[in-house]
């Protein structure tokens, strides 16, 4: 493995977002890593580039300023329309080669994380996954990059010194985005797709939807999870009617999700969705930290369970000690319908 000295790595500067591009558009997480890596940049005396890859995204890049970028570097090709994971990875790798960012994150999404370790192998540095937390060391200027580790039951916090760029991909939804500032300017650099960007294994034949993957909790402004506590899928009814009333959505526990009480779409956790909603109502969820990582960015967290000293009753700001069976109708029948 080559480690780098002193010299090399002073050659790699500035801290690098990598645009969560869906159907042409520019996803919400990337505003998030953007005000992440403002932060981490400001430690560094550096600034902060977004790297836009994909088919008609060059309108949308310029927008990027307003949330922090200082300069966006877009490859806008209709060969990157569908989204391949070697395709884009050659692009980056090239990218880095050129510009030598000393920090690059990305989202810890479906395409993340599909396309930063093929980065990661081909520019033999190290990646830290599904981060939730990253600040500079102020002695070394290393990046700390913290994760759930061992199943999710403590947090670990990772460098890696002797490489660059440093990498991490983040969880949607852990941090926040900021607001934006209007009339902000970012310099765009164009970048050109290249003929040995193009090599490819496989070829994109048919897209299409699961009615499961539609469950879109990101977005949901109130949601209604349940976990053991609920005793099965007639549980979940209930949660639903009361998610109703909320004009919310249907969250679960891996737990319900493992018993077969609720589609795995609806998971909170460390292995769901991460989810940072107005209202978050949990119903009979004891709060291991898997599930607390996927939800405690919520503004206000309502814990409903029998057992006042389970992790989730301790921490919410709102606790309810008693049987969800009984509260819950109460609930339904206090609120009005929508």
């Amino acid at each position: 493995m080559i480690t780098l000295t002193d010299i090399e790595r002073s050659a790699y500067k500035n801290v690098w977002v990598v645009a969560e591009v869906l159907a042409g558009n520019i996803e919400a997480v990337t505003h998030e890593l953007l005000g992440a890596a403002r932060e981490l940049a400001d430690a560094r005396g550096s600034e902060v580039w977004a790297v836009v890859m994909g088919s008609g995204v060059t309108e949308q890049a310029g927008s990027l300023a307003a949330f922090g970028a200082d300069r966006v570097v877009v490859v806008d090709d209709p060969q990157l329309t569908d989204f391949v994971d070697e395709v884009e990875a050659e692009v980056l790798v090239r990218l880095i080669e050129k510009h030598k960012p000393e920090i690059l994150i990305c989202g810890a999404t479906t395409r993340g994380r599909a396309l930063i370790p093929r980065v990661a192998v081909i520019t033999n540095c190290g990646l830290t996954a599904d981060c939730t937390g990253l600040a500079i060391d102020s002695d070394t200027g290393d990046l700390l990059q913290t994760r759930p580790a061992f199943g999710g039951n403590i947090m670990a916090t990772i460098r890696c010194s002797n490489h660059r760029p440093q990498m991490a991909t983040v969880r949607p939804r852990v941090m926040a985005a900021p607001d934006a500032q209007e009339g902000r300017q970012a310099e765009i650099i164009t970048e050109p797709l290249n003929q040995n960007d193009t090599r490819q294994l496989k070829k994109i034949l048919e897209v299409f939807h699961s009615d499961e993957t539609a469950v879109n909790l990101a977005d949901a402004d109130v949601i209604v999870a349940g976990g053991r506590g609920v005793k099965g899928r007639e549980g979940f009814d209930l949660l639903r009617q009361l998610a109703a009333r909320l004009g919310g959505a249907v969250g679960a526990s891996r737990a319900a999700v493992d018993a077969g009480w609720i589609p795995y779409a609806h998971q909170v956790g460390q292995t769901g969705q991460t989810v940072q909603t107005k209202v978050y109502i949990a119903c009979g969820i004891s709060g291991q930290i898997q599930h607390l990582v996927g939800m405690q960015s919520s503004d206000l967290i309502i814990a409903i369970d029998k057992d006042p000293d389970t992790p989730l009753m301790q921490m919410a700001d709102v606790a309810v000690v008693g049987d969800l069976f009984e509260i819950v109708p109460e609930l339904i029948r206090a609120i009005p319908k929508l």
